[in-house]
């Protein structure tokens, strides 16, 4: 299995910051033009900028866990930076970061927690229905990108796509559980505590899930994969609402990565 340096670079800290930054600017810009606009679909009182301010500061965390990274390199002098070190390192700064969302979410996830076992299958099956409906348009959305612009997958996909190959139970665990488990707390959670409104919500949750996955795009065809990750975000955000509880999007978040990893690592060894 190889375990080599890859050919793009997995931790350059100077381009992963940079790039966290014009993401939490375009966030700004989402919400701003929200705010501006007239009518009572996009009204002022249609945000909580208390919140707001309070999710800035989360989800420029977020993107900047590369310190954690990068301190951790440091401590233990790595010299080299191979697949396997960078998602090691990647896991354990999604953990860190994740003990730090339980401790701010705690309160709501305990009360989540109960409405979602209280009426589990219905929250499943609502779970489900609308993962089905993102899922079709997620597929049908990269077909006419790919039928457009030619065949390919996004930045975000071969970069995960190379890490399956060398760690595959490791990525299972951070991309398939973890890292699902932090999204929903960040992307669902903490934008539900933002906006009163709930077609908003819903749009800039899915919007916003989206151009977190192509934070590396660099083409006009890389940027238009935030089309189909923002169906699959806007899939999560109607689970959630509906079932008003954080743990059906979770789960069915975790599902969705989860297959997705497995049948990449069938169709490697196969």
């Amino acid at each position: 299995m190889d375990n080599s340096t890859p050919p793009f670079s997995l931790i350059d800290y100077n381009i992963i910051i940079l790039k966290s930054q014009i993401f939490l600017v375009n966030i700004e810009i989402l919400f701003y033009i929200c705010y501006d606009f007239n009518g009572d679909f996009m009204k002022i009182d249609s945000i909580k900028f208390k919140n707001f301010i309070k999710y800035l500061l989360i989800i420029f965390l977020f993107f900047n866990t590369v310190w954690i990274q990068r301190l951790i390199v440091n401590i233990f002098h790595i010299k080299k930076i191979t697949t396997t070190t960078s998602t090691m390192l990647n896991l354990t700064s999604n953990v860190i970061f994740l003990i730090f969302l339980i401790l701010i979410y705690r309160k709501d996830l305990i009360k989540d927690w109960k409405t979602f076992t209280t009426k589990f299958s219905d929250n499943m099956e609502t779970g489900i229905k609308y993962w089905l409906l993102g899922t079709a348009a997620m597929m049908a959305s990269n077909i006419l990108i790919g039928l457009i612009f030619g065949g390919g997958k996004s930045n975000n996909e071969e970069i995960l796509q190379h890490m399956i190959k060398a760690v595959p139970i490791f990525m299972i665990i951070n991309a398939g559980i973890i890292g699902p488990i932090n999204e929903e707390l960040i992307f669902r959670r903490g934008l539900k505590n933002v906006f009163n409104n709930k077609y908003l919500f819903i749009l800039i949750s899915g919007i916003v899930f989206g151009l977190a996955h192509i934070t590396s795009a660099n083409t006009l065809k890389q940027f238009l994969f935030v089309i189909p990750y923002s169906c699959l975000g806007i899939s999560f955000a109607l689970m959630y609402y509906k079932s008003k509880t954080i743990y059906t999007s979770m789960f069915i978040h975790m599902i969705h990565n989860t297959i997705l990893i497995i049948s990449s690592i069938f169709m490697y060894y196969i």
